[in-house]
């Protein structure tokens, strides 16, 4: 019998979830601290000069002044300041000589994105997130033995785009910082080893991970949903077994994000143990470690206020109210993310957008990314709303997907426009237009302007299933650029234009 660690480790992490209970009513005076703490570490950073930061870290509440002083920003806009970091160039963004940055494209292509992921940014806030995440998930589990066996953290490479000259300096996917920089001491409860965390060859990493996971004790699981099961089932077939709990019997949570588990949660459910088995979402994006969920009922996750990042919030019905902090927010609307964070991102545009569920304390849902959506017939279908649509699909028809993406199909002389939902199976549904019915149903009773456009199928036909085969999407993503193929991968689930669509649709043959 292994030893179990839990019960030595517990009151640190019961410390750590314990804290959360104040939030709802101390959130706005943590948030104005996190703002002047950051002010004042970059006050003599060039962003720091060129804004006065010194001033404003001395202000007992700084956040209307620094709204007014600093502008809001996207990638493009700082993209040659951090280029100046990548070149080893101190204190640009945030003090010192920055060594790691996270390349990123998000879900709208272009050119890659590299973010600063600066020492304390990992410290404070995306190692202290992930302490979050399990705190919480020991405090709902009273009868965990987390820490008796391995995790099995699945991560990215630092395959890039650019080959620093610097050789410290390290480009890569997210969680291969994380990994590389993660305590030596915890290498005793994590799989596989670092240097195969970090190859950057899929099609090599693959089998060793297999290898290595394969008889180990793995109590718990961390990576985007669709790539672990691609690592599961090769464990499955290794092992000769139809459910991963055979082969890892003390397999107790998977930690996901990156992508939504709506769609894969039914695949997850039926190949562990229900008596065992439970699932939390952590919103973990490059630019920070934003929420964790802490509650099994609850799919909103909880935002964490005192991990290095000020938030504020954009309405996206409203954008021309401008920027509000966390206590102009309500419960019920989306908001694009505007962060200020400790790896020198200042009034950033995250490029997501969130639901608030609830204000005291401030829980969130991912709602998607500010360009992945459709809007091409006035209906304003979002990313919540599609992973909606088709898990409901796939609980209806037995069905399971490994990927999907949908963009609109416009109207021509003889026919309505529509959405084409093109999608790689994992099991194909027996009566694919009875899937297309019931998401298409779904898809109305979430999102009354799509329903407004469906009706009497007037403005908008019923939405096009085009089944593609298993493996166009990696074939796609492939050639998207270094980086692109492994556990951080993401497929734009909608487009407002067909460029996507006509990509993945010409790798299917």
């Amino acid at each position: 019998m292994a030893i179990d660690f839990t019960p030595l480790v517990r009151p640190y992490f019961d410390r750590l979830a314990v804290r959360t209970d104040r939030w709802a009513s101390d959130s706005d005076s943590l948030q104005q601290e996190t703002l002047r703490s950051l002010l004042r570490a970059a006050a003599d950073t060039e962003q720091g000069r060129r804004y006065d930061y010194a001033s404003l870290g001395r202000m007992a509440d700084p956040r209307a002044e620094y709204a007014r002083r600093v502008p809001m920003s996207a990638y493009e806009e700082i993209r040659a300041d951090v280029m100046r970091m990548v070149s080893g160039e101190k204190s640009v963004l945030w003090p010192g000589r920055c060594l790691d940055f996270a390349q990123s494209s998000g879900t709208s292509g272009g050119r890659s994105k590299y973010i600063p992921i600066t020492a304390r940014c990992l410290q404070r806030n995306h190692y202290a997130g992930a302490a979050d995440s399990v705190a919480a998930y020991l405090r709902l589990n009273s009868r965990s033995r987390l820490f008796s066996g391995k995790a099995f953290i699945l991560g990215g490479s630092f395959a890039n785009e650019v080959n620093p000259a610097n050789p410290r300096v390290h480009i890569g996917d997210l969680s291969a910082t994380l990994i590389n920089r993660i305590n030596p001491l915890a290498g005793l409860f994590r799989i596989p080893s670092k240097k195969i965390a970090l190859m950057p060859d899929w099609s090599e990493k693959l089998p060793l991970l297999i290898k290595a996971s394969e008889y180990a004790d793995v109590t718990n699981i961390s990576g985007v949903p669709s790539w672990f099961l691609t690592v599961i089932k090769g464990v499955m077939r290794s092992r000769g077994v139809d459910r991963i709990s055979d082969a890892w019997p003390n397999l107790e949570v998977f930690f996901h994000g990156g992508i939504s588990f709506a769609p894969y949660r039914s695949i997850y459910e039926d190949i562990t143990d229900p008596a065992k088995m439970h699932f939390l979402e952590n919103y973990n994006a490059s630019e920070g470690f934003f929420s964790v969920q802490n509650d099994f009922a609850d799919p909103a996750m909880l935002l964490l206020i005192d991990r290095d990042v000020y938030y504020e919030f954009i309405d996206i019905m409203r954008p021309e109210a401008g920027a509000v902090g966390i206590d102009g927010v309500t419960a019920g609307r989306v908001y694009e993310m505007v962060i200020t964070s400790s790896n020198g991102l200042w009034r950033y545009r995250l490029g997501d957008t969130v639901r608030v569920t609830q204000t005291a304390p401030v829980k969130i849902l991912v709602a998607g990314r500010t360009k992945s959506f459709i809007n091409a017939f006035g209906e304003e279908l979002m990313e919540e709303n599609a992973n909606h649509g088709i898990a409901a699909a796939c609980r209806a028809t037995g069905a399971s997907i490994a990927d999907y993406t949908a963009a609109p199909v416009y109207a021509t002389a003889a026919s309505r426009g529509r959405h084409q939902w093109i999608v790689e199976w994992n099991v194909e549904p027996d009566d694919m237009g009875h899937f297309a019915a019931v998401l298409d149903a779904a898809l109305q009773e979430v999102n009354s302007d799509y329903a407004a456009k469906r009706a009497g199928t007037i403005f908008l036909d019923a939405p096009e299933i085009t089944s593609v085969p298993k493996g166009t999407f990696d074939r796609w993503l492939s050639r998207q650029g270094s980086g692109k193929l492994g556990g951080q991968r993401k497929i734009p689930r909608l487009s407002n234009d067909r460029r996507i669509a006509e990509e993945v649709l010409g790798f299917r043959f």
